[in-house]
């Protein structure tokens, strides 16, 4: 397994990121992170760790630099973060050991909505997966969608229920809407994020081959 750093130019910024790439590597999925959060987010580095057990390459990166995270309207703009995984993707796709991998999108909180923005943009994109997303913010993409999409809510998690209900009957693509009973937004009740983990792999295992 390789494990290395890298730093993403994006426009005047850089983004720095953890790139592993497990041998007899199947796919590669990028993380995009909700509001506030990090490459370091330790729910977002479970995952990528069971992912990285299944053989599937992880990008974890900061969409945002520490500067531009402490301002409260740029953490939620869709667009910006659109754009940054969009860079994110061209440069990693690159990378001389992901060139010929199939491409798939974990998005957590609004992450989610960027991950389904640019997935109906690059027709490359084969899978996508959204934790707690708020894939309403995604508006008309929705409809756009080609790649299977998988939404993950906890059971407990009512607001984000109803939003995924909705964005999902836009969604004409295959997908699926999976409820973790007893678990809330963030999935920290014992062994609920285990079972996000799980559905995870298994979605991206199915269409990253």
């Amino acid at each position: 397994m390789v494990s290395q750093s890298v730093t993403i130019p994006a426009d005047s910024v850089k983004l720095e990121g953890i790139l592993v790439i497990p041998e007899n590597v199947k796919g590669l999925v990028l993380f995009a992170h909700g509001a506030g959060s990090s490459r370091l987010s330790p729910r977002n580095q479970f995952v990528a760790e069971v992912l990285q057990k299944a053989r599937i390459a992880t990008l974890l990166f900061d969409l945002l630099t520490e500067e531009e995270d402490v301002i409260y309207e740029t953490r939620f703009d869709i667009n910006l973060i659109t754009e940054r995984l969009v860079t994110a993707t061209n440069f990693i796709i690159k990378h001389p050991k992901c060139k010929r991998l199939n491409i798939g999108y974990f998005g957590a909180s609004t992450g989610a909505a960027a991950a389904i923005n640019v997935a109906a943009r690059l027709n490359f994109v084969k899978a996508v997966v959204s934790r707690g997303g708020r894939p309403d913010l995604s508006g008309d993409y929705l409809s756009k969608l080609k790649a299977p999409t998988l939404l993950i809510v906890g059971g407990n998690d009512d607001v984000v229920i109803e939003l995924n209900k909705q964005a999902y009957d836009k969604i004409t693509s295959e997908k699926k809407m999976e409820i973790v009973e007893g678990a809330t937004h963030l999935f920290e009740e014992p062994g609920t994020l285990e079972t996000v983990s799980g559905l995870a792999s298994d979605w991206f295992l199915k269409y990253l081959k």
